[in-house]
């Protein structure tokens, strides 16, 4: 049953085509054999939509042969809809028939089945209120049948077997009047059209089109339907008229052309009507010519001759035979102007031009008949080059509806295009959700796939039922349940290729992830035990950690505890931090002992002890003080006063434990700038770790005039931690110098200790 808002005019039905389906070797009688076969089996059954399966079956036959399909393709038709009354399909199909035979009603049959259970999981979530875990919105649903066509596609019968059910359907809906099940028209609408519109398949294209928006928009397309049949003997008339004349002229320049007025399709109209905002008397392909010549220069000749003798409109002509559409579609496009005035759109074409356009890929499935004229401008000089042409078809139709690209379509050789849909399956979980995986992926790359905590809990898996090994590989459509622990991790055979628990990149890395974090949980608590066990040692108990790991320069506590348990932090670095005030002096590194002038004199000691004489002082090493830091002395136990800086958080210390032993201290006067004394100061520098950086760190304080007496440097995870000591005569010089070092690219900071 064709759409009653068709509008053909005189276009004759188009010739059928003689080819032969992909791999179905021609057998006498075959089409009555397998109807014969069918009909015992499914001649009192009906699918879930209501209708007799056998008569499904009958008209999806005829609708392969209008399209061009050879009676081992319509026989095909029945042996699918036998194998669920058959307790061995594969075996009793292929004994009666042969293995390709067999091999298309199984595969076939198994996407009818993952279909029928996405979307009856579909009808239950929104039954529940769509609070089922596993429940798929509209949009995922429709995601999920683009998906499994595609993944079937490689068998491309599969797909022209669907697309002539999935319009029988359609027609069944319009004819019976019964209400269309929720989601199946807008599946049509935007996948089934799509890929029959990718494949060039146009008879069935816009068929699913009409049908659909008619069960959407029922409204809409009964106002559009009703526009049309108002003036139709007028249009006719008019259009007759105009066809006659063109063939008639046409003749008399020696071009034998067939004229013919072209459908109207009400989902097209609209379309247009809403993507440019236009009236319906604006839509110009309302009234419509098509002309079919015998070769490509007669198109040019022709359209030629329709501009002038009729207004054309600048705007509206598209060359397709010089830029085919991405699908292998061309023609001329013109819109004129009638003597009245009127617009009329005129299409010319040869006719192998309308047997694509009309069938598609069913025009050129007889790939040896194809010959030079190719597929979608790829020339089919043999089998494998006209598979690749439909397989960049069924690409192309995948990146449309993902939203890809489109300039990425059809890139490549054919080799990569044809991997491109042969790496990946579709597979079910108990749910009916589709998942996607790499060709060969297991149980286990599922589990990944569905959440990371189902992977690393994993611990079986039955596929269609079945209990299998973790490593037993997957195919498409099958559906795939995992049993788990309830706390736990992966194996570490998981990671090992060579028994094949894991093909999937994504699961490999996460399964790795869960291990390095394990180790970093072994070199953490490593860290920690090795640093908590010094701090005993030091009598240092009541530290905070993070105070001392902001001490030694990390931003946590965590961060001291990784470098220490991967032995990448020496320990002497917290001994230093560490040290009790008053050190034993190293015999590298003997204290400044200066005597005191008496008080209110400064002397050559440089520092004033108030109200004391002849007392030893040395400048402590915790915080090396210099001119004009703010001082405070504390009397050590037989090596004389400490001098600190008067905010050292040493010297907090030893005031809390002995505040009794400290006493005021000051620089003396020979401090001031007049002699030529220096002092050792530690300036610590946090930086990005690069080649240079020591040099350039260094040539400033060269520039500046301070001399560099050691050096400490350690790089972590590509962060520098760098120490100073230099040589200053008095420490308010050394902020600008810290800055022109702050300022070098790489330094985060720069400061005194």
């Amino acid at each position: 049953m064709k759409s009653s808002s068709a509008e053909h005019g005189s276009l004759a039905p188009p010739p059928v085509i003689a080819i032969t389906a992909q791999g179905l070797p021609e057998q006498a009688g075959a089409l009555v054999r397998a109807r014969a076969f069918a009909e015992p089996l499914l001649g009192s059954e009906t699918l879930d939509t209501g209708e007799n399966i056998l008569a499904h079956a009958d008209a999806v036959a005829a609708i392969l042969k209008r399209i061009g399909g050879s009676e081992a393709m319509q026989a095909a038709c029945y042996l699918v809809y036998t194998c669920d009354h058959l307790n061995k399909p594969q075996d009793v199909i292929s004994k009666a028939f042969g293995e390709n035979f067999a091999n298309l009603a199984m595969e076939t049959t198994k996407l009818v089945r993952v279909q029928r259970m996405a979307r009856i999981a579909q009808a239950s979530a929104q039954h529940a209120g769509g609070n089922a875990p596993m429940a798929q919105t509209a949009a995922a649903q429709t995601e999920s049948v683009r998906k499994m066509l595609l993944a079937f596609s490689r068998d491309l019968r599969v797909v022209m077997l669907r697309l002539a059910s999935r319009l029988q359907t359609l027609r069944f809906f319009a004819a019976t009047k019964l209400p269309v099940p929720s989601g199946l028209a807008k599946e049509s609408l935007q996948v089934f059209a799509p890929l029959a519109n990718r494949l060039g398949i146009w008879e069935i294209k816009w068929e699913l089109e009409d049908l659909s928006f008619r069960f959407l928009e029922p409204e809409t397309y009964r106002q559009v339907a009703t526009l049309l049949d108002e003036k139709r003997t007028e249009r006719e008339a008019s259009v007759e008229a105009l066809r006659l004349q063109v063939m008639q002229e046409l003749a008399a320049q020696g071009i034998a052309a067939k004229v013919q007025g072209r459908p109207k399709h009400i989902y097209s109209i609209v379309k247009k009507m809403r993507g440019k905002s236009l009236a319906f008397e604006q839509v110009y392909d309302i009234r419509a010519l098509r002309v079919v010549v015998p070769t490509v220069p007669d198109c040019y000749a022709a359209l030629a001759w329709v501009h002038s003798h009729f207004v054309p409109l600048s705007d509206e002509f598209d060359d397709y035979i010089a830029r085919p559409k991405p699908n292998g579609y061309q023609s001329l496009h013109t819109v004129v102007r009638d003597a009245a005035g009127k617009p009329i759109e005129v299409q010319v074409r040869t006719q192998a031009m309308h047997d694509h356009a009309e069938h598609g890929v069913a025009a050129h499935w007889a790939y040896k008949e194809a010959g030079t004229k190719g597929y979608a401008g790829v020339s089919a000089s043999s089998d494998y080059d006209a598979k690749i042409a439909v397989l960049r078809q069924l690409l192309a139709w995948e990146r449309d509806l993902s939203g890809a690209h489109a300039g990425e379509a059809g890139q490549g050789g054919g080799a990569q295009d044809a991997s491109l849909l042969d790496d990946r399956i579709y597979v079910l979980t108990p749910d009916a959700a589709v998942v996607e995986l790499p060709q060969g992926a297991t149980a286990v790359d599922f589990a990944y796939s569905v959440h990371t905590s189902l992977g690393h809990r994993c611990r079986g898996a039955r596929i269609d039922g079945q209990m299998v090994p973790l490593n037993t590989p997957l195919k498409n459509g099958q559906t795939v349940e995992v049993t788990t622990i309830k706390e736990g991790g992966p194996s570490r055979d998981w990671l090992n290729p060579e028994l094949g628990f894991l093909v999937s990149h994504r699961a490999r890395s996460k399964v790795r992830a869960w291990f390095n974090v394990l180790a970093m949980g072994e070199t953490l608590s490593k860290g920690r035990e090795a640093v908590e066990k010094l701090l005993q040692r030091e009598g240092k108990t009541a530290v905070k950690l993070d105070d001392l790991a902001a001490q030694l320069g990390f931003n946590s506590a965590e961060d001291l505890f990784e470098v220490v348990g991967k032995d990448e932090f020496s320990l002497r670095n917290i001994e230093i931090v560490l040290r009790p005030p008053e050190p034993a002096p190293d015999q590298n590194e003997v204290p400044q002992l200066k005597k005191p002038s008496t008080a209110g004199h400064g002397g050559k000691g440089g520092v004033l002890v108030v109200g004391v004489d002849s007392l030893m002082t040395q400048l402590a090493n915790c915080c090396k003080p210099a001119p004009p830091d703010l001082i405070t002395g504390f009397v050590t136990r037989g090596k004389g006063v400490s001098v600190h800086r008067s905010d050292c958080s040493n010297l907090r210390n030893m005031i809390q434990r002995s505040g009794d032993r400290c006493i005021d201290v000051a620089w003396g006067s020979s401090v001031s700038g007049k002699d030529h004394s220096v002092y050792p100061v530690d300036v610590a520098v946090q930086a990005q770790d690069r080649q240079g950086l020591l040099r350039d760190i260094s040539e400033v304080f060269t520039k500046e005039k301070m001399n560099v007496i050691g050096v400490q440097t350690q790089s972590i995870k590509g962060t520098a931690w760098m120490t100073f000591t230099v040589e200053v005569s008095e420490s308010g010089r050394l902020a600008k110098v810290l800055g022109i070092v702050g300022e070098l690219a790489g330094v985060r900071s720069a400061r005194r200790r």
